[in-house]
């Protein structure tokens, strides 16, 4: 964790010499630079569901995430304003349950892995007609999971402004790599890093429509509907499923799902000092899982250079036709899962931030202009419980 505290450091370093070479530039028609976001974060969890010993055992995981995100700004010959953001992220994890796809190791490879995701976007801005352009490419990559994503979108402003539609479309094209329990596999083999799995893959397509509009000057809304459908293998290979009769078998699931989640979120200023935000979603999917999902957060400005923010998230969903627990699926089942992200669950997430935005900068640099550090503590109807912390600082 020191290390990468002093590789966050460094790189602030880069991103203010960079900044004082533009300072004085308005409406640059060079590239230049207008931001970078660092954010690092620790996660941890623990649980007696895993769906790699069939629904029960340690769902026991940590995770510290490091992420960059810079972005660049140029205006074209008509004035068009293009934005340019570049981030990549680098996560770290260990998992318990993960270790136990050979159930008979002390620790094996799968106890940890990393996943690095980079991602490239670009929009382009017409303030005289009010019209966005949009569009991006990411990619990430862990050992048994690979995943090439792209996008594109539009949004168009009123004639008054206080009104913007914006559609978005996304298209992810991942591989699967096959990797069995040890006691399922057919040669036998215990597994390695240089074993040939074989790999399956999965698409996802997803249409997001939005429609955002200012009421007055204290109160603004937005709806959301989104359309997802997903094809290919839409299982885990590692995750194991007892049967009544004490047969184990993988996990199967349709190779098809077709989600639809729809949202509202609204903001309220009171007053100067005191924001109202508020989310609900409804969501629903061919698998016969439902949910609703509903958040407040609650900013406070308690000078002009901190605010606080405490938050509440409240969620519920309904089982997925196709999950029972521990040695409930029978033979007769075409499909079957014991995994308890597809069990009904209600869960509450709460915590609060800090904020810290002072005029002249934060620990001598002028252009680190805002420190943000955030706690959540998540539970689960089931059991499960997780903590995390974040850090964000942002370089202006």
């Amino acid at each position: 964790m020191k290390k990468l505290i002093v590789s966050v450091i460094a790189l602030l370093g880069i991103f203010n010499a960079k900044a004082q070479e533009n300072i004085n530039n308005e409406q640059p028609k060079k590239l230049t630079f207008d931001e970078a976001n660092l954010v690092s974060s620790y996660y941890k969890q623990n649980g007696n569901n895993s769906a790699v010993t069939g629904g029960i055992g340690t769902e026991k995981l940590t995770d510290i995430s490091n992420t960059i995100d810079v972005t660049m700004v140029k205006y074209d010959r008509k004035d068009r304003k293009n934005k340019f953001d570049f981030s990549v992220g680098i996560d770290h994890y260990t998992s318990a349950s993960s270790d136990m796809i050979d159930l008979k190791a002390n620790s094996s490879a799968s106890h940890a892995d990393n996943r690095i995701y980079p991602a490239l976007s670009w929009s382009r801005e017409n303030e005289n007609k009010g019209t966005t352009l949009m569009a991006g490419v990411s990619f990430s990559t862990e050992f048994d999971y690979q995943s090439y994503g792209a996008n594109i979108g539009f949004s168009q402003k009123t004639k008054n402004r206080m009104g913007e539609f914006t559609a978005k479309f996304q298209a992810y094209l991942d591989q699967v790599k096959l990797i069995a329990p040890i006691e399922l596999r057919a040669n036998g083999s215990a597994g390695g890093e240089h074993d040939n799995y074989g790999t399956s893959g999965r698409n996802t397509f997803a249409l997001s429509l939005s429609y955002s509009q200012i009421i007055n000057q204290n109160f603004q809304v937005e709806f959301l509907a989104d359309g997802v459908q997903q094809t290919g293998y839409l299982s885990l290979p590692f995750h194991r499923v007892y049967f009544n009769d004490n047969s184990v078998h993988q996990e199967a699931l349709p190779d098809k799902r077709f989600k639809i989640p729809l949202g509202v979120r609204a903001n309220y200023f009171l007053g100067d000092k005191v924001i109202l935000r508020a989310y609900y979603r409804y969501y629903t999917d061919d698998w016969g899982l439902k949910s609703n999902t509903f958040s407040l957060e609650t900013p406070v400005k308690i000078s002009p250079f901190v605010s606080v923010s405490p938050f509440y998230r409240y969620y519920s969903q309904t089982a997925a036709k196709y999950f029972a627990p521990y040695q409930e699926h029978t033979a007769f089942d075409d499909f079957y899962t014991s995994n308890y992200d597809l069990s009904k669950f209600s869960s509450n997430f709460y915590g609060a931030g800090i904020r810290i935005s002072p005029k002249n900068g934060l620990f001598g640099v002028e252009r680190l202009n805002v420190l943000e550090i955030r706690y959540g503590h998540y539970t689960k109807s089931i059991g499960m419980k997780s903590d995390i912390i974040s850090l964000n600082l942002r370089f202006k």
